[in-house]
């Protein structure tokens, strides 16, 4: 299959780090987005380097021309309003400056993303919905426990549903460059265009080809992931929320 020129969004994190190793490695040209050239050193030379702000959607038109997909690997630290500066914002922004180009999209969220409970996750799940209404092809992987995996657990389990939500490692546990792998992989797959999953891993060794995973799994046809509880009601989201919906999904 023909190499892909992959924006990296989160580039230079702890699970962009391996997206950008994983995309190379699987042949593609991959640009890595980054705030400023400090953050950069961990990054392999054959990456592509481009300086843009996250929260600034005109910043970003370098960084998004000629792509043929995005992989959003980042996330906020969780401080007040950074879930929606950062976790939804970058988002928004990215596909803004798309300017409804299509491209393929695999995204990073987390396990227990509909748990109202956490209003962070409440900004994740809106990040989502964007994706969802963008008219692109995608993927949504939420990840368990970043390496809590014991070093038998590597085969890849997906889930829907998001049943689990108890914020310790009993939600499930995945290998940060297998959650790099399956997004990469996720990027040319017809079986995984349109599907919202948690991901987290099992005993075993991980499968060699991910296309029967992808496969088994329900497509999205809603605002929400396949088999997502229905309970954030579209029309009782903030007003500028509603209105990057409306935008978005023209």
């Amino acid at each position: 299959m023909s190499a892909l020129t992959v924006l990296v969004v989160g580039a230079t994190g702890s699970i962009g780090v391996h997206v950008v190793r994983e995309a190379l490695e699987q042949g593609h040209r991959v640009r890595a987005l980054a705030r400023d050239f400090s953050r950069t050193q961990n990054l392999p030379a054959e990456a592509d380097i481009v300086i843009g702000d996250l929260t600034n959607a005109d910043t970003l038109r370098d960084a998004v021309a000629d792509i043929d997909a995005v992989v959003f690997a980042h996330g906020s630290h969780g401080g007040r309003g950074e879930a929606e500066r950062v976790d939804y914002g970058a988002v928004r922004n990215v596909l803004t400056a798309l300017g409804g180009r299509r491209v393929r999209v695999a995204m990073m969220t987390a396990v227990g993303t509909t748990d109202r409970a956490n209003e962070g996750h409440d900004w994740k799940r809106r990040a989502e919905r964007l994706v969802r209404v963008s008219g692109n092809a995608y993927a949504i992987a939420r990840p368990g426990w970043f390496d809590y995996n014991s070093p038998d657990q590597r085969r890849i389990v997906m889930r829907q549903g998001d049943l689990f939500s108890t914020a310790s490692p009993a939600d499930g546990v995945i290998a940060r460059d297998q959650i790099a792998r399956v997004l990469v992989d996720s990027l040319r797959s017809d079986e995984a265009d349109h599907t919202t999953f948690e991901l987290v891993a099992d005993s075993g060794t991980a499968q060699p080809d991910l296309a029967p995973v992808f496969g088994a799994l329900t497509k999205d046809t809603t605002l929400d992931g396949a088999l997502d509880q229905d309970n954030m009601p579209a029309d009782e989201e903030p007003e500028s929320v509603r209105e990057d919906l409306d935008t978005l999904g023209r």
